[in-house]
C-alpha cells in the first residue's frame, strides 16, 4: 500500500477501532496520576497521530499528513478549524483543542469517570480521522463502496471499545460536518458538490436527507439571526449552500415520487418529507418560482424538475407535512437553529465530558423529530437547550450585538412552520 493512499488509511483505521487498541491506549494515558496529566499525554499523542506504549506502536496515523495536504489542495481543511478574529486557521487540530480543553476545565468525581471522558476525546479524534477519509472516497477505487467502508468503520467507532457517544451517524454526515467550518475559497464546494453528484442513488440520498435538514437550520439561523429577514442577504451571505441545497432537494424529491404511492414505504417517506419540509422553509422562492437567485441560476436542469415534481405531489407533499408540524410542548427540528454544524458535534462532546456520561444522540438526531418516543424527545430537548446554555454564556457579536449561535425556540419553531406552510401553499 503506498503510503497516504485510501486503502492504507481505511486499513489502519480499522485495525484502530477493534481488536483492544483504544482500550491499550487508555490503558497507556490512564497510568498518569491525574486525569489532567492523562489528557496531557492523550493530546501529545493525537498532535503527532502516533500512539506508543512500552515500545509498541499502538497507531500510527503516518498517512495523515499525506491525506490532509491533499485534502487542503482542495480547498478543505477538514481537521482545522477557522479563527475569524485572527482571520486564519488555528494551529492545533479541532480534537487536540477540545483536548486542551478538557485538561484545564473538565473534572471528573472519580476514575471511572475520568476514564470515560478519555474515550470520549479518543472518539472524537478518530471521527476527524475518518471525516478526513471520507474526503478521500473519490481518490481510488469506487467511491460508493469507499463510503460504505467508512460508514462501517463508524459504526466501529460507535461499537462496544468506544465511549458510547454517537458522533455521526453515516460517512455522508461525516463529509458534511467535516466541511462546514469557513473555508476561504468557496469554489472549493463547487467541486466536491460535483463528485457527490456521481455518488449512487442510496448515497446521494443519505446524504441529501442529513444536508437538507443541517442546512435548513443553519439557514433559518441565518434568516433570521444574521440578515434579520432579508432573504436576499441570506441568498448573498450563504452563496456555496444554494447549490447544495438545490440538489438536495432534487435528490428527495425524485426519492419521494418512487414512494409516494406505496403504503409499505410510508416511513421512508416520512423522512423525506421531513427533510424537504426543512430544507425549503428558510428560502422555498428559490427553487420553486421561475427566477432563482444567482447562486443556482446555472443549474435550471435541477430546478426545473424540482419544480415539476414538487406540482406533481403538492398534495401529498402538503399531507405529509402537516405530519411535522410542531407543538410548544415537544422537541420539533424547526425549534432549533445554529451557525457552525460542526460547532453542534463539539458541543456535544464538551456537555457528555462535563456530565460524565454520554447523549443518545448525534448531530442528526438534532434536527429531527423522528423516531417520536418520550424518551428521545426528552433528550433532544434537554440537549438541545443545554447547548443554547452554552451558546448564551458565549454569544457571538452578530451585526453589532451579541447573539448566542445555538437557538431552541419552540414558538420559533411553530411561527416558522405557519408562515412556511403559507409560502408554500402560495407558489404555484
Amino acid at each position: 500500500m503506498s503510503p497516504g493512499s485510501f486503502k492504507e488509511a481505511s486499513a489502519g483505521l480499522e485495525a484502530a477501532l477493534s481488536g483492544g487498541t483504544r482500550k491499550a491506549i487508555l490503558d497507556q494515558v490512564s497510568k498518569a496520576k491525574t486525569f489532567d496529566r492523562a489528557a496531557r499525554h492523550l493530546r501529545d499523542f493525537m498532535s503527532v497521530h502516533r500512539f506508543d506504549a512500552g515500545g509498541t506502536t499502538l497507531f500510527s496515523g503516518r498517512w495523515v499528513k499525506q491525506l490532509d495536504h491533499v485534502t487542503r489542495a482542495d480547498g478543505f481543511h477538514a481537521l482545522h478549524d477557522w479563527d475569524g478574529k485572527a482571520d486564519r486557521f488555528n494551529d492545533e487540530t479541532i480534537p487536540v483543542e477540545v483536548t486542551n480543553f478538557a485538561e484545564r476545565m473538565i473534572h471528573p468525581k472519580d476514575h471511572a469517570e475520568g476514564r470515560f471522558v478519555l474515550s470520549l476525546l479518543l472518539d472524537y479524534y478518530f471521527a476527524h480521522l475518518l471525516g478526513l477519509l471520507a474526503l478521500r472516497a473519490w481518490d481510488e477505487g469506487d467511491a460508493n463502496a469507499n463510503l460504505s467502508t467508512i460508514s462501517r468503520l463508524l459504526a466501529a467507532l460507535h461499537g462496544l471499545e468506544g465511549s458510547g457517544q454517537i458522533l455521526a451517524r453515516s460517512a455522508e454526515t461525516l463529509i458534511l460536518i467535516s466541511t462546514s467550518h469557513f473555508e476561504p475559497d468557496v469554489t472549493a464546494y463547487d467541486r466536491l458538490l460535483a463528485k457527490i453528484e456521481t455518488l449512487n442513488e442510496p448515497h446521494r440520498v443519505t446524504l441529501a436527507l442529513a444536508h437538507a435538514k443541517i442546512l435548513g437550520s443553519h439557514l433559518r439561523f441565518g434568516l433570521e439571526v444574521t440578515c434579520a429577514g432579508d432573504i436576499k442577504a441570506l441568498r448573498d451571505d450563504n452563496v456555496p449552500d444554494y447549490p447544495w441545497l438545490c440538489f438536495a432537494l432534487k435528490t428527495l424529491l425524485e426519492a419521494y415520487a418512487t414512494r409516494a404511492s406505496s403504503e409499505a414505504a410510508a416511513t421512508d417517506r416520512q423522512g423525506i418529507s421531513q427533510s424537504l419540509l426543512l430544507g425549503l422553509i428558510p428560502d422555498p422562492t428559490a427553487f420553486l418560482e421561475t427566477h432563482p437567485p444567482d447562486a443556482i441560476a446555472a443549474r435550471e436542469s435541477d430546478l426545473s424538475r424540482i419544480r415539476h415534481l414538487f406540482e406533481a405531489h403538492r398534495p401529498g407533499l402538503l399531507a405529509d407535512f402537516e405530519t411535522h408540524r410542531p407543538t410548544l410542548t415537544s422537541y420539533s427540528p424547526l425549534s432549533f437553529t445554529f451557525n457552525f454544524p460542526h460547532n453542534l458535534v463539539k458541543g456535544i462532546v464538551v456537555d457528555a465530558a462535563r456530565r460524565g456520561a454520554p447523549w443518545p444522540l448525534a448531530l442528526e438526531d438534532l434536527v429531527t423529530a423522528l423516531p417520536s418516543t418520550p424518551e428521545l424527545d426528552l433528550a433532544r430537548r434537554s440537549l438541545a437547550t443545554a447547548l443554547m446554555g452554552y451558546a448564551l454564556s458565549s454569544p457571538d457579536t452578530i451585526r453589532g450585538r451579541p447573539h448566542p449561535a445555538i437557538v431552541c425556540d419552540p414558538a420559533a419553531g411553530v411561527r416558522a412552520f405557519d408562515e412556511g406552510i403559507a409560502r408554500l401553499a402560495r407558489l404555484k
